[in-house]
């Protein structure tokens, strides 16, 4: 599972081919992703933003960005974790998802971005 620690907020991530919802002979291909975000620091924090870059192996890169994350601006508690499912759409059976969150200490307002690891979005048949 990928994992990355940035400011004291930890981010793993573990991303789910979707058969059911996916039709290869129309290149469509549905993936979810599920995201835990833990705070490890010493602060309580809110997530502000996202920004996401998509790369499918079939199709240009996309960027993604707006507020919060599936429609939430979570606070994050020192110790606590909060987590979301979400899902992306290739053309192939094959790319990569990697990206920032823009985060604010509730105490200060101090801003920061706090990186997301690269994961895979691999159809099984793809995997060795």
């Amino acid at each position: 599972m990928p994992t990355e620690v940035t400011n004291g907020i930890r981010i793993s991530v573990r991303s789910h081919f979707e058969a059911a919802h996916s039709d290869p002979r129309a290149f469509r291909y549905l993936f979810t992703y599920r995201i835990t975000s833990t705070s490890t620091g010493r602060d309580a924090v809110k997530l502000l933003r996202r920004h996401w870059i998509i790369r499918d192996s079939m199709a240009a890169t996309r960027e993604v960005e707006g507020p919060g994350v599936v429609g939430e601006t979570p606070v994050i508690v020192p110790g606590a974790s909060h987590s979301y499912v979400s899902a992306c759409d290739l053309r192939s059976g094959m790319g990569r998802m990697e990206g920032t969150y823009l985060m604010e200490r509730v105490e200060d307002g101090r801003r920061f971005h706090v990186g997301i690891p690269p994961f895979e979005l691999l159809h099984p048949a793809l995997a060795n």
